[in-house]
């Protein structure tokens, strides 16, 4: 049996362990301090809490899918403060030409700060960039649209760095159906084609915003097995159009995928302003873990790095979307959810994390381990 850490604490002899000193077993061990006097802070709570912020510290930490909205120098600041190892950043798909040259920015930006930045194109980049205090930076797609009818579009696309691509958005493409298309047609046949084109190169195929047969046949046709990058439970949040189904969850998982769950408000429950919190969010990383299996289960936000409330405004974010997406989207304001907006977010959901009594180990694997472990079976 393996025993959550709170039930180990419970049958931990006083002298089992001295400080500083760890156990297997991916167990974090606490001092049998005495009781608190009345008024005075409990040891013990404070000795876990530090030992939680060494273990977020010490882990690796991926977020799926970032938007680089305007990367700078305050950016950099801000992902040191995040603790991320790495992140998959969405870049520009409207045309090849598009596509091309945001793949050319961000090459360009890794080339003038090596100091700072790795460009990833396997799972080993990741743990360089974590022994040297550096950030991974994974770059693809969330739509296909820049391919054209072309699949040798995919290799000129795979040499400039980029390692994954979301086979459609919300709206039909040439591959499939999104998952606000009127129909639900799923993949074509040319879809096909560039999926196993895709698996051939080493670029992972992401299903988070496909229709739900687009879905299903994006897993039955992919080897290696797809991922969601950011998406949510259907179960949670039903009838949202980006959500995924237990069917889908557990066809996924079983093909050796990860299902990054999406930190915007909106998208994990209809009120982000109130009632939808970041307990929603670990809510959403439970069911994920019960239906798919904990080595299934992973993080996203979908977010710039700094959040969404320092630059955001009803202006030029919120009504703007009223008209770029269905009403089916239920875009709502604000978008965010305060705990998962700030450079800590994920800092915050490890501490929920471990209040529900997920091990060390466990943590870890959704913190970053089961994307690293993705990435090392799926990019060549």
């Amino acid at each position: 049996m393996h025993l959550k850490r709170r039930d180990f604490f419970k049958i931990l002899p006083a002298t089992a362990f001295l400080p500083g000193h760890f156990c297997n077993d991916s167990l974090l061990p606490v001092n049998n301090y005495p009781e608190p006097a009345p008024g005075q802070p409990d040891m013990k709570d404070a000795i876990t809490q530090t030992q939680i912020e060494q273990l977020y510290k010490d882990a690796i930490v991926i977020d799926a899918l970032i938007t680089t909205r305007d990367w700078n120098d305050k950016s950099y600041k801000i992902a040191d403060r995040t603790g991320y190892t790495g992140f998959g950043t969405s870049l520009s798909s409207g045309s090849m030409d598009a596509a091309m040259r945001s793949l050319e920015v961000w090459n360009k930006r890794i080339r003038e700060n090596p100091d700072k930045l790795v460009l990833t194109v396997s799972a080993e980049d990741f743990e360089t960039a974590k022994r040297d205090g550096k950030l991974a930076v994974l770059l693809g797609f969330q739509n296909a649209t820049m391919i054209g009818n072309s699949v040798d579009n995919l290799d000129a696309m795979y040499e400039k760095g980029t390692r994954w691509i979301q086979l459609t958005y919300n709206a039909r493409n040439l591959l499939g159906d999104g998952c606000t298309e009127r129909t639900n047609a799923g993949l074509s046949d040319f879809g096909i084609e560039v999926v196993k084109r895709m698996n051939e190169l080493g670029i992972f195929v992401d299903l988070s915003h496909c229709g739900k047969q687009t879905t299903m046949d994006g897993i039955q046709f992919s080897d290696p097995g797809p991922c969601f990058t950011h998406t949510m439970c259907e179960n949670l949040y039903p009838d949202h159009p980006r959500a995924k189904t237990d069917d889908q969850i557990k066809a996924m998982a079983d093909k050796g995928g990860v299902m990054g769950i999406n930190a915007l408000g909106y998208m994990i429950g209809p009120d982000p302003g109130g009632k939808t919190t970041i307990e929603t969010y670990v809510d959403h990383i439970d069911h994920a873990v019960k239906v798919g299996g904990i080595d299934h289960v992973g993080l996203a936000t979908d977010n710039p790095i700094e959040g969404m409330a320092s630059w955001a405004t009803r202006e030029n974010w919120y009504i703007p979307r009223l008209t770029r997406f269905k009403p089916s989207y239920q875009v709502r304001w604000p978008a965010w959810i305060p705990k998962l907006d700030t450079p800590d977010r994920f800092m915050n959901v490890t501490r929920i994390l471990d209040k529900r009594d997920y091990s060390t180990g466990e943590i870890e694997k959704i913190l970053g381990l089961n994307w690293l472990r993705y990435y090392r079976d799926v990019l060549k």
